[in-house]
């Protein structure tokens, strides 16, 4: 396989190349079967210790690139690095411990059925040679440093709060000591109380075990706490991306514009004249032509109906996909 070219500097944890994924979808009988686009064509890097923010409406391919940096899935094309080693049949299995996941629902994610000690020493039994009673001790120093008290590895999930929950989902991702998380969601199914306890410990714990976390969310105000970059997605593929300062203060496409004039901010200062998105979003199934998201946008004109934008830089690496932006219209 191939080897990315590399730059001088610390090379990307994680780096994507046109990545996508299509899913065959049945429409009923004698009427075959149509492409859902999921992801369709991403690019991204991920450094050592950073966190990437992926963020966008439901149905925008989020969770479908976790799926395939995690490597749950396959992608359907375009390229994908972990370590500077190219993701493909003969690397998949070996790569898979140098990326964890972080679901979204505690109370999903963990099996009921077992103790927390065995969903713990689980990765290390299946990973590691290390023997019975060294696995339950790395368990229990693990809890520790989430914030759990390591008398109650015999617990099971239920005997726990949500918040409780997630910070054992945190804790078995961390058992192999990957290289990066994705965390999909991490803190969305929490009491608002709880959530900033649960990023301030994945930040503390990114710190000290030099993680590159993969966030994925809805929430812009968590996004703004948490992330150094920011990747905007609609309908599969990357409308802006860059640096968090430059998208939350100055959000170039017009869909970043609304997502951030919907997020409630205390300081009256930040609070953007309310944009509301006209019509629906379209389904994946039969995407527009053109920009995907001209339908929903103030700005569109005959080429955005007809011509797909491609992401270009602005200026230090702030990435923006419209014609209205690149023709000095908005």
């Amino acid at each position: 396989m191939t080897e990315p070219v590399k730059a001088s500097g610390p090379a990307p944890v994680v780096r994507a190349e046109n990545l996508a994924r299509y899913y065959g979808v049945r429409q009923g009988f004698l009427r075959g079967s149509r492409t859902l686009k999921a992801l369709d064509g991403v690019n991204f890097s991920l450094m050592p210790g950073r966190t990437l923010a992926v963020v966008g409406e439901s149905g925008c391919g989020k969770s479908t690139l976790a799926r395939l940096v995690t490597m749950i899935e396959p992608p359907t094309r375009g390229r994908l690095w972990i370590d500077e080693q190219e993701v493909g049949d003969a690397t998949r299995q070996q790569l898979r411990r140098s990326v964890q996941i972080v679901f979204q629902d505690p109370f999903g994610s963990l099996n009921p059925r077992k103790q927390v000690s065995s969903i713990l020493t689980e990765p290390l039994e299946i990973n590691t040679e290390q023997g019975r009673a060294e696995r339950r001790e790395a368990a229990r120093e693990m809890l520790d440093r989430v914030g759990l008290r390591p008398e109650h590895i015999d617990r099971y999930p239920h005997m726990f709060s949500g918040g409780q929950r997630q910070r054992i989902a945190i804790a078995r991702a961390l058992m192999l000591r990957p290289r990066v998380v994705v965390a999909d969601e991490p803190v969305s199914a929490l009491d608002v109380s709880i959530q900033a306890q649960v990023l301030n410990l994945l930040m503390e714990l990114q710190e000290e075990f030099n993680l590159s976390y993969l966030f994925i969310s809805h929430g812009l105000s968590v996004v703004e706490h948490i992330s150094d970059e920011v990747m905007v997605m609609y309908l599969g593929k990357t409308v802006e991306q860059g640096e968090k300062r430059r998208i939350f203060d100055r959000p170039r496409h017009p869909y970043t514009q609304a997502l951030l004039a919907s997020t409630p901010f205390v300081d009256p200062a930040r609070r953007a004249n309310r944009i509301v998105l006209k019509g629906e979003l379209p389904s994946p199934l039969d995407p527009p032509s053109g920009c995907v998201f001209h339908g929903r946008c103030a700005h569109a004109d005959e080429t955005c109906r007809n011509v797909m934008p491609e992401l270009r830089d602005t200026g230090d690496g702030h990435l923006v996909a419209c014609h209205a932006v690149e023709e000095g219209r908005i």
